[in-house]
Order: C-alpha cells, then sequence, then structure tokens
C-alpha cells in the first residue's frame, strides 16, 4: 500500500515539476537571491573553539577563572635573537617600535625595555617604589652593553619573561584590552596595524621579528581558513568537472551540473548567514562538501534521462521518468547521507552541532535543487545527440564489472579470507591509535605564524597557557608565608618540567621585593624568611605601585591567586602526565581541607574538549549505525538484511581507524567526523544494491544466484561512478595546508573507496553464501517503500 502511495507521490510530483517550470524556475532564483542576501550576516569566528559544553565541570571552573582574572588569551609577543638588536639605532627603533604599539586603543598595556620598571627601596620613604630602567636614551654601544649586562644579570624577575638569557633574545609583550579579545575588533588591529608596525620595523632595520600569542595565533589561523574556503571550492568544482565530463563527454551536462552545484554553494553561505553560525574549520568544509555530494546526484538524474532517451526518443516521457523513478532512489541515498551528518546535532558541542544542522539542510537542499533543475534544464534543450549517449556503452565499465562478477561467483573464500585478515589487522591497528589535545596540531605547518610558535617554543618555552588557580579560602591568604611557600614549592614542580615555561606568580614579585629590599643584589631574588617577611611585606603593602603589580596574580580580596605557566606543543599522553605530575604535587603540597586548587587554561580546556569529543564519537556513530538499521528495516522488513547490509559499510570503517593506527594519524577533533560522514555516504550504495537485488528476487521468481549477478551488473556501474567522483571529489581536501583538514579529505576519500569494494564485492558473495537463510518470500517481505521502480535501469539497458 505504501509502495502504491509513494509510486503516485513521485508521479504527481513529476507533473508539477514539469508543468510549473517557469514557476520554479523563479521561486528557486528568489530564494537563492534571499540567501545571498544573508551573506553579510556570516562571520568568522573571533574565540578559540570551545569543544565542551556549557555545564561540563572543566569549563565551569575555566569561566570561574574568566570571571575573576579576566581573558587569559589577550598577550601578544614579538621576539627578536639578533645580536644586531644591541646597537643604538636598531634598539632605540625596538623601543620607539613598543612606544607605537602601546598608543594604540586596542592595547592595554605594553611591556618591552623601553618601559621596563626596576623594583628599588625609597630609605626615606621606607617604601617600594618602581623607577625606569632604561633612564636616558642610550647613544652608545657601551651603554646597551651597560644595560643588557644590567638586565641579564641583576633583574632575574624579567628573566623568561622578556629576556633569555642563554641566547640573548630580547622580547615585548602586549596585553590587549580584553574586551576586544573576542571580536573582530581584534583581527583588524592585528591584520591591519600590527602586521604593518612590524614590517616596517622590519624593513627598517633588516631584523627578523617572531610574532606569536594566542590572539595572534587565532587570528592568523582563521585568516588561512578563509584563504582556504574559496581554494576548496574552485578545487572541487575543477575536480568534479573533469571527471564529470569524462564520464558523460557532453559539455551541456557539466554545465548544468555546475549551475546547480553552484547554488547548492550560495545556498550554503546563506545558511550560514541566516543561522548567524560562525564559519570555523569544520563549516568552512560544507561548501566544497556539497559540490562532492551533489555532483553524484547529477550523475543519476542525467544519466537516468540519457538512457529514456535512448530507449524510446520521446522527451516529455523521459524527463517524467527521472523524476518519478530517480526521485525516490536519490532521495532515500540523501537521507542516509544527511543523517550522517545531523548525528553532530545530538552532541553537547556547540561546534559540532552547528556543523551538523548546516551540512544535512544543505545536503536536502542540493537533493532538491538537482531534481529540480535537471529536468527543468533539459525540457528547454534539444534532445541529446547520439554521442552524448556513447558512454552508457563503455567497454572498460564492462569489464571491471565482469571482473567484479569473477570474484563474488568464483573467488569467495578468498574474498571472507581478505576481509577477516584485514578485520584481525585493523583491530591491531586501532590499539595504537592516539588522542591528539593539541590545538596547534592542525594549523598550517608552511606558514609564518607556525615558524613563529616553534620559535617562541625554544625560546621561552611555549605559548599555550596553562592556568593553576589556589582558593585560600580567607580574605588575605594569598600573602601569608606559608601560602607563599607552598606556592614557590608548587613553581619548583613546574621548573622542573621542561614542556612547561618558568611560572610566573605573586610568588615573583614577593622575590623581587626582598631583593629590592637588599639594594637589588640578585642572590636575594627569594622568598623572605620568617623574621624578614614582617618588615618586608609591611613595606611592601605601604608602597602605592606594588598593588597595581598585584591585581594580575591575586584578585581584589587577596583569597584567590593565580599560577601561570606556557606548555609547548606536545602529544596528548605526554599532556596527561604532565596534569597528572601537577595533580600529584597540588594534592602533596596545599591539604584540601585548607584550599581549593585546580588546574585550568586554553591547553587543558583543549585537551578535555578532545577527550570529550572522542567520547561522543562512539554516541554519534551508534546513532548514525541505529538511524540506517531502522531506515533499512523499514525499507526491507528483514533483521537479517539489517546484519547483512550493515557489515560492508563497517568493515570499512574498522579498516580505516586501523590504518589510522598504523600510519599515525591521531584521533582529534578534524579525524572523529570521519566515521559518521563516511557511514552515511557509503550506505547509499547498500541501499541501491539491495533495492535492486529485492527487485530481482521478484521478476527471477526468487532465483537467488541470477537475481545477486543481474543486481551486480546493474548497480555495479552506477556505484563504480559515483564512489570515483565522491573519492576525488573528498581527495580535494588533502591540498588543505591544515593537517587535520588533509588527514579528513584522505580518510574518508579511503573510507568510501574501502566501502565500494565491500558492497561490490562483499555484500554479493554474503548474500550468495547465506542464501537459505535470507532469499526466501517470508524474510524478505514486500518492502514499505519501493526505492527502484519495477523498470528501473540504473546506468544499463
Amino acid at each position: 500500500m505504501v509502495a502504491k502511495l509513494t509510486k503516485g507521490f513521485w508521479a504527481k510530483t513529476a507533473n508539477i515539476i514539469l508543468r510549473n517550470r517557469i514557476l520554479i524556475l523563479f521561486l528557486v532564483i528568489a530564494l537563492t537571491v534571499f540567501l545571498a542576501l544573508q551573506w553579510d550576516k556570516m562571520r568568522f569566528s573571533s574565540s578559540q573553539a570551545n569543544l565542551l559544553p556549557d555545564h561540563h565541570p572543566v569549563n565551569v571552573q575555566y569561566q570561574s577563572f574568566l570571571k575573576t582574572f579576566g581573558e587569559e588569551g589577550n598577550v601578544v609577543v614579538l621576539g627578536v635573537k639578533d645580536s644586531t638588536l644591541f646597537t643604538p639605532a636598531k634598539f632605540n627603533r625596538w623601543n620607539k617600535f613598543s612606544k607605537q604599539l602601546a598608543a594604540f586603543p586596542e592595547v592595554d598595556f605594553v611591556l618591552s625595555t623601553d618601559n621596563l620598571q626596576e623594583l628599588i627601596k625609597d630609605t626615606v620613604k621606607q617604601a617600594f617604589v618602581m623607577q625606569p630602567f632604561i633612564k636616558k636614551t642610550p647613544t652608545t654601544k657601551s651603554e646597551i652593553d651597560t644595560l643588557t649586562s644590567h638586565l641579564f644579570n641583576n633583574l632575574p624577575f624579567y628573566e623568561d619573561l622578556i629576556y633569555n638569557k642563554e641566547t640573548r633574545t630580547i622580547r615585548t609583550i602586549v596585553y590587549l584590552d580584553k574586551d576586544i579579545v573576542n571580536t573582530s575588533a581584534r583581527k583588524d588591529f592585528i591584520i591591519e596595524d600590527l602586521n604593518q608596525l612590524v614590517k616596517n620595523f622590519e624593513d627598517e632595520t633588516n631584523l627578523d621579528v617572531h610574532v606569536s600569542g594566542m590572539p595572534y595565533i587565532r587570528t592568523m589561523n582563521s585568516e588561512s581558513i578563509i584563504q582556504e574556503i574559496g581554494k576548496f571550492i574552485l578545487a572541487a568544482l575543477g575536480v568534479t568537472s573533469l571527471i564529470f565530463f569524462f564520464f558523460f563527454r557532453s559539455f551541456r551536462a557539466t554545465l548544468i551540473s555546475m549551475c546547480v552545484v553552484i547554488i547548492g554553494v550560495m545556498w550554503s553561505f546563506g545558511v550560514l548567514g541566516l543561522l548567524q553560525f560562525e564559519i570555523t574549520v569544520l563549516t568552512a568544509l560544507i561548501p566544497p562538501l556539497i559540490i562532492v555530494i551533489g555532483i553524484p546526484n547529477c550523475i543519476f538524474l542525467i544519466n537516468k534521462y540519457q538512457q529514456e532517451v535512448k530507449k524510446h526518443g520521446n522527451q516529455a516521457l523521459s524527463l517524467q521518468r527521472v523524476i518519478s523513478k530517480i526521485g525516490n532512489a536519490t532521495l532515500m541515498t540523501n537521507i542516509t547521507t544527511a543523517s550522517g551528518f545531523a548525528t553532530f546535532i545530538v552532541t553537547d558541542s556547540q561546534l559540532l552541532k552547528e556543523f551538523g544542522i548546516v551540512a544535512s539542510i544543505n545536503i536536502i537542499g542540493i537533493f532538491i535543487l538537482s531534481l529540480l533543475i535537471i529536468p527543468i534544464a533539459y525540457s528547454f534543450m534539444p534532445l541529446p545527440k547520439t554521442k552524448h549517449l556513447k558512454h552508457l556503452n563503455t567497454r572498460w565499465i564492462d569489464t571491471f564489472v565482469n571482473w567484479m562478477e569473477y570474484i563474488v561467483r568464483e573467488k569467495r573464500i578468498s574474498v571472507y579470507i581478505v576481509s577477516i585478515c584485514l578485520l584481525v589487522l585493523s583491530i591491531i591497528g586501532i590499539y595504537q591509535i592516539d588522542i591528539s589535545g593539541s590545538p596547534i596540531e592542525d594549523m598550517p605547518k608552511k606558514t609564518e605564524f607556525f615558524r613563529d610558535i616553534r620559535f617562541f617554543e625554544q625560546e621561552f618555552d611555549g605559548i599555550m597557557p596553562v592556568e593553576i588557580i589556589i582558593d585560600t579560602k580567607r580574605k588575605k591568604g594569598v600573602l601569608k608565608p606559608s601560602t607563599l611557600k607552598k606556592m614557590d614549592e608548587l613553581s619548583d614542580v613546574i621548573h622542573e618540567i621542561p614542556e612547561l615555561s618558568r611560572p610566573i606568580s605573586a610568588v615573583n614579585l614577593v622575590k623581587y621585593s626582598k631583593q629590592a629590599f637588599y639594594s637589588g643584589i640578585p642572590k636575594y631574588y627569594q622568598l623572605p624568611t620568617s623574621q624578614e617577611n614582617t618588615f618586608i611585606m609591611d613595606i611592601a603593602r605601604k608602597s602605592s605601585g606594588n598593588g597595581n603589580l598585584l591585581k594580575s596574580f591575586v584578585d581584589t580580596t587577596g583569597q584567590i591567586a593565580r599560577i601561570t605557566t606556557y606548555m609547548k606543543d606536545v602529544k596528548t599522553i605526554r599532556m596527561e602526565a604532565i596534569e597528572g605530575k601537577l595533580k600529584e604535587n597540588i594534592d602533596k603540597i596545599f591539604p584540601p581541607d585548607r584550599y581549593t586548587v585546580y588546574m585550568t587554561g586554553s591547553a587543558l580546556i583543549f585537551l578535555k574538549g578532545t577527550k570529550y569529543l572522542v567520547n561522543n564519537l562512539v554516541m554519534s556513530l551508534a546513532l548514525a549505525i541505529g538511524l540506517i538499521a531502522l531506515f533499512m528495516a523499514y525499507l526491507f522488513r528483514s533483521f537479517k538484511m539489517i546484519i547483512i547490509s550493515l557489515i560492508p559499510n563497517l568493515l570499512p570503517l574498522v579498516i580505516t581507524a586501523g590504518l589510522m593506527g598504523f600510519v599515525g594519524v591521531p584521533i582529534k577533533p578534524s579525524t572523529i567526523l570521519v566515521f559518521s560522514i563516511a557511514f552515511g555516504i557509503s550506505v547509499d550504495d547498500t541501499i541501491h544494491f539491495l533495492a535492486k537485488y529485492r527487485q530481482e528476487l521478484t521478476a527471477n521468481n526468487w532465483r537467488i544466484k541470477k537475481s545477486v549477478y543481474a543486481a551486480l551488473k546493474e548497480t555495479g556501474v552506477s556505484m563504480f561512478y559515483t564512489s570515483i567522483v565522491l573519492f576525488f571529489g573528498f581527495s580535494v581536501f588533502t591540498i588543505s595546508s591544515f593537517g587535520g583538514t588533509v588527514a579528513l579529505g584522505a580518510l574518508v576519500s579511503a573510507t568510501l573507496l574501502f566501502a565500494m569494494l565491500a558492497n561490490l564485492i562483499l555484500l554479493p558473495s554474503l548474500l550468495l553464501s547465506l542464501e537459505r537463510n535470507i532469499a526466501n518470500k517470508t524474510v524478505l517481505k514486500e518492502p514499505q517503500i519501493d526505492i527502484l521502480p519495477k523498470d528501473e535501469d540504473n546506468f544499463k539497458d
């Protein structure tokens, strides 16, 4: 009954489309114009992607830290490693450069050799005061040598903050206004103002300035994403159009298909603007994805039209049959593909949720566009010429299909042995997969800003902030001698970890106060003894400037302190080991009944977010499998057919996961997407094959072998065509400069190739081997929906 209603629905749909061609084209144009008007609402991500949901405990702690101390990722650093810097002209130009930076309204404060302050004791007022490090502009090399010698040897407070004593690297620290760090104003300042200042300085001095810090990295990374969107779209259009033309040898068919996917791309940008979602490294993939996924729709529809023309030469009947016979099949396959993306919607990650929403909407959108534009466009054109139909009888495709039939007929045992061996090897490989929680790993390695990240890692031990928050549970508890001693002990532990930079906290300032009390002698840069503490801290409290220095490290009540360090880009296992060591020492040093201590910061947030996504991967993939299993159950009403249909689609996923383990591709936010995307797309082939198989069973009076081979011949070509398009389409992403995008493209391409072979060889083999169990009228009942009509031909007559 349902099947008859479905058939009637598609017949009516065909009539409506063909009878209202002008109106439908007008509506498509109007909707395209409307969505194009939403483009100005698109915005690129200004903040770092938070992979954790808002209610996650780790995120709650991070938000608490931001509320107390403000945005942590507001520091831009500029460094120079060159001995010629310490000459009058260049040194003074460096100081002028710092003054220029400080003049911008987007900059809150600049710390550099230009405005460095030295803490000294005023014996008259019995207070600590700050005096300029540079009292007058140096004019000779000897004056600069005196200054640098004093800086490197007598001011340990600034070591690894402003200078590296061993390599004599100097850096300037720019603190951006915290209110603009996560806005477009940050991008404008960095791209237009900061980069221009750096260029001017480099041109004048012939020095190489290294620039980094989280605001700078995020800005330059976003710029790389923007540049890649256009590159991906052009590459996807170029590759798919070439393949399409190779298959069809028709400029007309190629042009129509390109129009369909270009409008689909316009819609995808419009949906992003309409929903006001930010363009991230994930949502930037959607426009080229729409091209790659849309072309197979065009292949099915145009090929069916040409088959019908070749069969009877009646254009009106051919167009009507394209819609009524292929419409249902393409709808089903697009729904399963959209389902693979839609599973991300149920995750708590806002990043994945937005990606899933936009991708699934636009996949259905490209299906609607294909179904409307292709028949309507052909209705205004003359019938295809004989040369345009030659591809329907391509011999090399026949050779490929015959080879598959031979494998299924004669080598089934070998197919099972190979499949089992691949399964075992893949399981071994899966156990070797790492999880990557590094926000830097996927960034483009050949860019200048990535090389600068490595420079600062080498010179100053990292740029990714790690924060340790210490709540003393009492007002003014931070500056108590016992608390300072414990913080100093933890700082020593941090300093011993090679992947972490020298920590900075209130302890550094108290040590500096003691050094100032003893006339600036460097050996006194240490915590005051219990006897010294009373009068040193008393002097410190009288000092007007000291409170301003402390505000960065201690909250206004004096109850909560922070210890800030920076982490190098390390593997997840090492990051977890560092976190474990710090937690172990925190628990040992700070009794939980007297202190509440936790770790946070961008580096740890990203690590926790990645692990959270890995857990969500299992859920989203299980949901995708469950949805498609239900879909298959609704179509075929057979539990055994569900199991058989899932095997050739799950095996490629396992093989890909094993391959990731063997070649060292870690699980990370970008590669997590591979499995749900590939599963949603690859199951389309299974649906086509089983639908045709079930139809052949009815036509051949339940003769299993004949039905399997007939289905293989009929669907083999279409599956090969679409798989080739998808393989090369997803391969486009391997031209990316982002490691994660390259991995995504390569892995999805490989998975779809494995899935095509599994559906063309393993699936028919299973059907033949298990024919007695599955191929009977009670198991394969009348389907709820006829995906393929009774006289359907996929690609051959």
